[in-house]
């Protein structure tokens, strides 16, 4: 433990990308297993403790301190696990540590009963920065700077193996990845697992901006449009098995959401491998260019683990097919778009037309020819284009000049800064996730300020202290950790989309908002009303 400790310390502290990889790098070579194979565990997210909950750990630490201290002291640091680490009462007699692997086997041994009595005496056997990774660890929120696709680079890099291999076998791997280390580490055969239904590791896009745009242009032949649907990418896989076959469904990040929609998982019969996006339609269609509904609609149905039969009628999901990397053995991913297209329009018809359609190519002649396109498709559930090389190959990651997606503008309103709280890792020091409003109505007549939407990226560095600075000299109300400006300060979001919504008061939620400027030159009473916004909503 006092090992892992010592690199949870040091990656907070590390600013650059390649000092993280380093110090992953090094650890994963000199720690045995299965210590490196829980750490490695911790870094990208794979491990979970039912029993260790937040209210568990604040329980802990107002029995022994004083409430008050706490709560003043958890509302300065901003960190819970930081707050308890550095608050909880030093053991009168010195006990040893435990290692990695008693922590994680204790961690998983305890129940909501147990949970108080035995998280204490592990605290009890560490020191501060044992203390803080032990918490981190439970609550499984790390926030120290290190992403899973970075701890899958450094894991690539400790042993001199390809980040694409690592990521082909990572899935169907379980914690502490003893055949993962085996292969990478000793030279051990890839782990196998021919009959489960691995995740592939999606091809991924560039932005089209800069050089990227005049290189697409000039060579624009050489490249297919396809609509950039708003829904959430997935990854249907089936495969045979002893007992006749089995189907899942993942998310982008590698999730298994199969029982979140389990009429999708359920539909493939044959073996293979689709890429898609997973929509929905039925009573709430919008869309000219392929009757899907808004992202609002599929947000219904994301992250339920029961869906009731009313939710399925309610809120049909489908998936909008982009692409074949495996079809019924036959592995695609190194045949150019072009092919696997045609292989993918002669695979479509086989499956349920209810649950499966194509996404559509896009005819255009020139790239003037497709941004006015792209431009006139406000469908709901349409972000903007993509556009792949004819003859790319399917492969992992973002591969320069092969795929592209080139967005819609996006809607831009002038908004009030109403409230804003401090944020987590990096951030807990800065008031960094700001709550804007619009007015309902006019101003000048006594309108009321309506909250439409949060955000907490979009600006840079130095505007992030000036906000900082802004909200702290313009506090005029404190409610816990949220402090709520003066409603003087304009602040120019852009967003993708609006929709209708029963949750929020204001009647409206945005989607993907993020502060596009700081209007210090404008008077809060001339910032947008919250009618430019319904305007906005497309039914």
């Amino acid at each position: 433990m006092e090992r892992f400790a010592a690199l949870v310390d040091a990656l907070v502290y590390t600013r650059s990308r390649n000092g993280k990889l380093a110090l992953i790098a090094e650890y994963l070579r000199t720690t045995p297993d299965p210590g490196r194979g829980w750490a490695l565990a911790a870094l990208t997210g794979g491990l979970g403790f039912p029993a260790v909950k937040s209210a568990a750990i604040r329980n802990l630490i107002v029995e022994r301190v004083d409430p008050v201290l706490v709560a003043l002291s958890r509302d300065y640091v901003g960190d819970t696990a930081e707050t308890v680490s550095l608050l909880w009462p030093e053991p009168q007699a010195p006990q040893n540590p435990p290692t990695l692997s008693e922590a994680v086997e204790a961690l998983a041994r305890m129940t909501r009963v147990s949970v108080g009595a035995e998280l204490a005496a592990l605290l009890d056997r560490l020191d501060a920065n044992g203390r803080y990774a032990l918490l981190k660890l439970a609550t499984g929120a790390m926030r120290i700077g290190v992403s899973a696709r970075l701890a899958k680079v450094a894991f690539s890099q400790a042993f001199g193996v390809s980040i694409d291999d690592v990521e082909e076998y990572w899935h169907g791997q379980y914690p502490p990845y003893p055949e993962l280390f085996a292969w990478a580490a000793n030279g051990a055969p890839p782990p196998e697992a021919e009959h489960v239904p691995l995740f592939r590791p999606f091809m991924l896009a560039h932005p089209l901006e800069g050089p990227a745009l005049a290189a697409v242009e000039r060579d624009f032949p050489a490249y297919a449009a396809e609509w950039k649907w708003d829904g959430i990418r997935v990854q249907l896989v089936r495969v045979e098995t002893e007992t006749g076959g089995e189907t899942r469904l993942y998310s982008r990040s590698g999730d298994d959401i199969s029982q979140t929609f389990p009429e999708v998982a359920s539909a493939l019969t044959i073996p293979a491998v689709l890429d898609g996006e997973l929509l929905v339609r039925g009573s709430h269609q919008g869309g000219e260019e392929g009757g899907a509904a808004s992202f609002n609609a599929l947000q219904q149905r994301l992250g339920r683990k029961v869906v009731s039969k009313k939710m399925l009628a309610d809120y049909p999901a489908f998936v909008r097919l982009y692409d074949l990397l495996i079809a019924e053995g036959e592995d695609l991913r190194t045949l150019a778009w072009e092919q696997r297209r045609t292989a993918l329009e002669e695979f479509a018809p086989r499956l349920d037309s209810e649950r499966f359609d194509l996404s559509p190519v896009i005819a255009s002649n020139s790239l003037d020819e497709l941004a006015g396109i792209r431009e006139r498709a406000r469908d709901e559930a349409i972000e903007g284009v993509m556009l792949k090389r004819r003859d790319s190959p399917y492969v992992a990651g973002r591969k320069t000049g092969l795929w592209f997606k080139w967005k819609r503008d996006p809607l831009l309103v002038d908004c009030v800064l109403m409230y804003a709280q401090r944020g987590n890792g990096k951030r807990s020091s800065f008031y960094s996730d700001y709550t804007f409003g619009c007015w309902d109505g006019d101003p000048d007549a006594g309108a009321e300020l309506l909250p439409v939407g949060k955000a907490y990226f979009g600006f840079t560095d130095e505007e992030l202290k000036w906000l900082d600075s802004y909200v702290r000299n313009h506090t005029v109300n404190r409610f816990g950790p949220v402090r709520e400006a003066d409603k003087s300060l304009v602040l120019e979001v852009a967003f993708d989309s609006i929709h209708a919504s029963k949750r929020h008061k204001s009647g409206i939620a945005m989607r993907f908002p993020r502060i596009s400027r700081i209007r210090r030159d404008k008077p809060a009473h001339e910032a947008d009303r919250i009618d430019t916004l319904r305007a906005m909503i497309r039914d």
